[in-house]
């Protein structure tokens, strides 16, 4: 695992420290506290203190060490299932639960429900911390998943998702009321170049990104749209829809600053998924209903 490097800009000149790193990495302050704690950060090679103000054009270290891929804990989470058998599970993630442990969420994830439920019948592909998984979607995005059972199991579905051949498709709800009845949104993804924990368009260390929506319904303020990604960037949705003026309601990232907190996240649902079984090479669909958020803020914001 790589160590980060950061260089400090004008306007980051006086920043605490712990603020400046959790802004432009993935690490949260108390993390960043931490790690300061333990001498993993450097700056201009020297050791500081976590109320240390950055200056301009100081130059950053970070320490990576990698995960410890122990410890795992099973967990008896209820899963809504729809689909098992010696190769695949499919489950309907429920919005606020993390896909696998990362700092912050080191249990409650659908990784500590699966070691439960599944025991050692997990691909094992992608390490211990996450086993079986293949595809992720955000903490507050519900919807369906396809789990590997096992390694050869797993080594199918991935060449399906690199192909794009797995056919997703989103449910959202976005702010205004889209004048086309369906587009095209082609347009690269990279980290934000000052908010390490958001992702932008932009053409510097950025992967291609396509993103295709039809409008299902126009709503009072709002309007309903489906997505079908061709490709599967982090955030690719909420980036793309903000991207054409029309963030997702709900998403205190990429949304408005007054957001609407009783959608407890984005309204984004992950309601169909179909991809070819690796067994029996026979193609397979699921639906799954939208969540009762969703459902509650569509009937409230439904033209009458």
């Amino acid at each position: 695992m790589n160590n980060i490097m950061l260089k400090v800009t004008p306007e980051w000149a006086e920043s605490r420290i712990d603020v400046f790193v959790s802004k432009n990495t993935e690490y949260s302050r108390n993390s960043v506290q931490l790690l300061i704690e333990n001498k993993k950060i450097f700056v201009n090679d020297k050791i500081v203190s976590k109320s240390y103000k950055m200056k301009d054009e100081d130059v950053l270290y970070i320490i990576v060490e990698p995960p410890k891929e122990v410890g795992i804990i099973a967990q008896n989470i209820p899963l809504d299932i729809y689909y098992e058998d010696d190769d695949v599970l499919v489950v309907n993630k429920p919005k606020g639960m993390v896909v696998h442990p990362a700092n912050g969420n080191e249990d409650g994830t659908l990784v500590n429900a699966l070691m439960y439920h599944c025991k050692d019948s997990l691909s094992g592909i992608n390490g211990e911390i996450r086993p079986g998984i293949v595809h992720r979607i955000d903490k507050d995005t519900s919807g369906l998943l396809v789990i590997a059972k096992n390694d050869i199991a797993h080594e199918h579905l991935a060449k399906q998702f690199k192909a794009h051949s797995i056919n997703r498709i989103y449910y959202a709800i976005v702010y205004g009321n889209i004048k086309n009845d369906f587009g095209d949104i082609e347009a690269p993804i990279g980290r934000h170049k000052t908010d390490r924990k958001k992702f932008c368009i932009t053409q510097t260390n950025s992967k291609y990104a396509f993103t295709h929506y039809d409008v299902i319904e126009k709503l009072n303020g709002f309007t309903l749209v489906k997505c079908k990604l061709k490709t599967g960037r982090t955030h690719q949705i909420r980036v793309h829809m903000q991207s054409i003026g029309h963030p997702l309601a709900g998403d205190n990232v990429y949304g408005p600053k007054n957001c609407i907190t009783e959608l407890k996240g984005q309204a984004l649902h992950a309601g169909v998924l179909g991809f070819i079984h690796p067994k029996t090479e026979k193609y397979i669909e699921f639906t799954s209903p939208w969540p009762q958020e969703f459902e509650k803020f569509y009937n409230k914001v439904k033209l009458k």
